[in-house]
């Protein structure tokens, strides 16, 4: 049986809009199609206006073949604390309600520029910061959680109503989403793609990064961002043969069953391929890094919302003010020892990552939680965040409650191209267990 357009992955429309087979227009209308029937369910939009929606597809379909972008007609839900030159950005925020930057963000004027049908605003968390959820449900449960801060992102990936999702991560906001709504998450390099146009919460710690439903979707986005390792990765990576490191990290205590589960799993189907998969502890120097994570995020936080806390401090959230006010009380000393601790220790991971393939360590502490009180804990990703490395959830595995749970892959600074090589052929043995 032939697919809906909206079922589509971003490299499978391209094709019919190549070959003619399909218009923007038409495949537009599957989209809003599918978001008007599952609205009431998933409600992954702070903002979309299904006419201007239909206006841009015109518009992309009268574009002569030969004047067309890498990613013309994809439709992208962008995360509502990138400014948005035709929508508004309102970061989950009262204090910005209505807001209207008329610029686009860096990531969004390139997409734009590939030829992108920017689908509309996807919902966050208040500055895509707090761990209270927005609206969205997860579109597996819709009793729980589809993550955070990235929740719209992803719960609109993962129930197809658009094929890609920008997210960005601080913590966890783009792998446990990822990891929660059963897709693929990708978080490149540190500042491998520009963030100009983004509501800071940590200019240490924030990414920009994917949510897609195919790695080949992730690497058309590598293609237009300019994603570039010193080496180019092999088009195929053969899995037998190949030396993967199993880290559990200082947070493994935390691990619930589903995650023990998956990652046993994971490492089973790795080994039945013909992979070597070596558990390796980290140096005890790293024991520090959720700490360190902890005191740079909210070091950082103080100066960011500083402008909100002086202005609107009665709509700004309690934690956020406590940001501001240095809550924990957290020296400049301490936060100097945390800058420089994780500095030290990135070319350090490097060095480990890069005597494997990848590294596979677990995406999440669980499956989602339930409720939208709580988005989830980002204790499995917050170091590699730190780390500034990137990391790719891959789907695959279920957990008690038959609720997705994926792994993350881990390779050296701008490594991204080896990592999403790794991560397809990775995935296509973890696929089936999905």
């Amino acid at each position: 049986m032939e697919m809906e357009p909206f079922q589509l992955t971003a490299t499978q429309v391209l094709e019919k809009f190549q070959d003619g087979t399909l218009a923007v227009e038409e495949y537009a209308r599957s989209l809003l199609s599918r978001i008007e029937e599952r609205d009431a369910a998933v409600q992954a939009w702070a903002y979309l206006d299904p006419e201007y929606v239909i206006q841009q597809a015109k518009q992309l379909d009268a574009v002569p073949p030969e004047k067309r972008g890498p990613l013309h007609g994809v439709a992208i839900a962008v995360k509502d604390i990138m400014h948005t030159k035709d929508m508004p950005t309102q970061h989950s925020s009262s204090i910005y309600e209505g807001n209207e930057p008329k610029v686009d963000a860096a990531a969004v004027a390139t997409l734009r520029h590939a030829g992108a049908l920017i689908l509309g605003k996807a919902t966050t968390t208040e500055f895509a910061s707090t761990t209270a959820g927005p609206k969205t449900q997860n579109p597996h449960d819709p009793t729980r959680t589809p993550g955070g801060s990235s929740s719209g992102s992803a719960a609109a990936v993962a129930d197809f109503q658009v094929p890609i999702g920008l997210g960005t991560q601080t913590g966890g906001s783009t792998i446990r989403p990822g990891s929660f709504n059963g897709i693929y998450a990708f978080k490149p390099t540190w500042n491998a793609i520009s963030r100009e146009g983004l509501k800071f919460y940590s200019l240490i710690l924030d990414t920009i990064g994917f949510l897609a439903r195919s790695v080949d979707d992730l690497q058309l986005l590598a293609d237009v961002f300019a994603l570039e390792d010193d080496a180019p990765p092999n088009t195929y990576f053969p899995i037998k043969g190949t030396k993967f490191a199993l880290v559990k990290t200082m947070v493994w205590p935390q691990a619930g069953p589903g995650t023990v589960a998956a990652l046993e799993a994971g490492v089973k189907l790795l080994r039945e391929h013909g992979a070597e998969v070596e558990e390796i502890e980290l140096p005890t120097e790293f024991d520090r890094m959720p700490e360190w994570h902890h005191t740079v995020l909210h070091s950082d936080g103080r100066p960011t919302f500083l402008p909100e806390y002086r202005i609107a401090k009665e709509k700004l959230s309690p934690f956020l003010a406590h940001h501001v006010e240095n809550g924990f009380e957290i020296s400049r000393a301490a936060q100097l020892k945390a800058f420089d601790g994780i500095a030290a220790l990135r070319p350090k991971i490097d060095e480990i990552a890069g005597r494997y393939a990848a590294i596979l360590t677990p995406s999440v502490v669980d499956e989602a939680p339930v409720g939208r009180h709580f988005t989830g804990s980002p204790a499995f990703n917050a170091i590699w965040t730190a780390l500034h490395t990137p990391v790719v959830n891959v789907p695959g595995f279920r957990g008690e409650n038959g609720m997705p749970i994926g792994l993350s892959l881990v390779a050296p600074r701008y490594h991204d191209r080896h990592l999403l090589a790794v991560s397809k052929a990775v995935g296509e043995i973890f696929q089936p267990e999905r």
